[in-house]
């Protein structure tokens, strides 16, 4: 069980990419030995993260 129920990953996006773009993704995913999804998850949560700066909240930081 999750002692923090916030943490169950529930919540989707959809985002569209052309071939070129996907092939891009999956290529890059395939060179980190990760799955194309997670690794845009952590790509995008890299990025919010380094957007935020200083100013990150504990909840965006932790995995």
């Amino acid at each position: 069980m999750y002692a923090d129920k916030k943490r169950i990953k529930a919540n989707k996006m959809m985002i569209r990419f052309d071939d070129y773009e996907f092939e891009l993704i999956k290529a890059m995913a395939a060179y980190q030995g990760d799955q194309p999804a997670a690794f845009m998850r952590d790509l995008v949560l890299r990025e919010a993260i380094a957007l935020l700066g200083e100013q990150v909240p504990e909840i965006l930081s932790a995995k």
